[in-house]
């Protein structure tokens, strides 16, 4: 892949650019793919991807990292999947009754995760967290969603938009209906309990990001939660699938009351889960003489095509060393870019970060404070290195040689990086900073909001 070392965006991609904003709010139909996200220089629109590959509307191809905002863990257009697919879809997608392959797949998801004992199937993460905290006030009798402060996103709903800066259009009532602790704080858990004593639902967090979990921390969170009489849910959106098959509780050994799984579920199709506790998961059904909850009732929720994809899925993760090679691939990605990094004197101001199998980089100015300006000119040079990165997220069809090129093309953008900051950054930024999507300070990492 040669490097695009003045990539020019044709006629046609500037006149989308400017269709799609006269058209769509923003400019497209998630925030973290916004043109706001990303340098000037990068590809506007993507027309197709193989593997660990893309190209533009121009026929620009890039190596690219991120993967469908952590969607895609086999691969782009990944056979298997497509073909199980493509195959179901012959047969109708959406029927009136339930489809057999709904049992089909509930078997399989519930096989691989093996503590959970039902679950319910949706389109996208915010749904079935949201029905997580339905399910957990309507069992509890409660009100009050703790969550972790440190996770950047749960749900675009109310219940959770409320409670942060960007809450224009939500009612006021809904902020006193959440509150919050810090991860790999337990004290802070604590203090949330007793601030509200016998009001709340349930304990909301991701089980890892960035920072594992310390000191048994998730199984500590789990007895005070039980303790008081609240759900511990866990939000696998991410960690689903990427840390183990079972998900990062198999990693850990907790068990949650409930969890969420997606993004990875389907390897890019729209599928997600909400599994838990038969006797939480049931307030949703009609064998019990309680309210019934009126939990995930989608018309495309079971479409088949998405669930024979999410089958698929499973079984590549099951027959094939696919948690393996994210690990070894994201190893050997972090240790050539800390090498590139010490090489050129730049270890304290850029760093990989996070599980091999789900990494992120850190920006940092001349001062060493957490830059958004130089996230944009560290992408702004991958890409003319021909590499798409707004995270270091790798696939199970990233190889070797792609692996190593990245670490050649980070090494080039990182030498532009240093001379940003020995000569300004104005020297070699070309046009706008990134800008966080919710607009608050910014610390050098995007919070993949969708």
């Amino acid at each position: 892949m040669a490097r695009l070392a003045s990539h020019r965006a044709s006629a046609r991609a500037e006149n989308l650019k400017r269709r799609a904003h006269e058209l769509i709010p923003g400019g497209c139909h998630t925030y973290a793919k916004g043109d706001d996200q990303y340098p000037t220089a990068a590809p506007s629109f993507i027309a197709r991807g193989e593997g660990c590959h893309v190209w533009d509307v121009d026929g620009n191809e890039y190596l690219e990292y991120g993967m469908g905002l952590r969607a895609v863990t086999l691969g782009h257009a990944y056979p298997p999947v497509v073909r199980a697919a493509a195959r179901q879809m012959t047969l109708g997608t959406n029927y009136t009754r339930p489809a057999a392959i709904e049992v089909e797949c509930a078997e399989k998801l519930l096989g691989a995760l093996q503590s959970c004992e039902q679950v319910k199937f949706a389109k996208d993460g915010s749904t079935v967290i949201t029905a997580a905290t339905k399910l957990a006030r309507a069992h509890t009798g409660r009100d009050i969603v703790a969550y972790c402060a440190d996770h950047p996103f749960f749900s675009y709903n109310d219940w959770f938009m409320g409670s942060w800066k960007m809450a224009a259009g939500i009612p006021d009532p809904y902020r006193s209906l959440t509150t919050t602790f810090r991860y790999n704080d337990i004290g802070s858990l604590r203090e949330v309990f007793a601030r509200y004593p016998g009001q709340i639902a349930c304990v909301l967090l991701e089980p890892e990001r960035e920072e594992p979990p310390r000191d048994g921390f998730l199984t500590a969170a789990r007895e005070i939660a039980h303790q008081h009489g609240a759900l511990f849910i866990l939000d696998e959106m991410i960690t689903g699938f990427r840390w183990h098959l079972g998900g990062a509780q198999a990693v850990y050994g907790v068990q949650a009351d409930l969890a969420g799984f997606g993004k990875a579920l389907g390897n890019g199709f729209a599928v997600s889960a909400l599994v838990g506790r038969r006797d939480v998961m049931d307030l949703g059904g009609w064998s019990h003489d309680r309210d019934r909850v009126f939990l995930l009732s989608t018309t495309h929720g079971a479409e088949t095509h998405a669930l024979a994809a999410a089958i698929a899925t499973i079984e590549v993760y099951a027959q094939e060393p696919v948690i393996a090679t994210l690990d070894r691939q994201g190893q050997r990605l972090r240790r050539g870019c800390d090498e590139a990094a010490a090489e050129l004197g730049l270890s304290a101001h850029f760093q990989v970060v996070g599980r091999p199998c789900n990494l992120v980089y850190v920006t940092r100015d001349a001062e060493r404070n957490p830059s958004q300006a130089f996230r944009t000119l560290f992408m702004q040079e991958m890409v003319k290195q021909g590499v798409l990165a707004p995270s270091f997220v790798v696939s199970y069809s990233h190889s070797d040689a792609d692996i190593d090129r990245t670490v050649d093309a980070v090494r080039r953008a990182l030498i532009v990086y240093r001379r940003g900051l020995e000569d300004g950054i104005q020297t070699v930024l070309e046009g706008r900073p990134v800008r966080p999507v919710d607009r608050r300070a910014a610390d050098g990492r995007r919070e993949v909001i969708p």
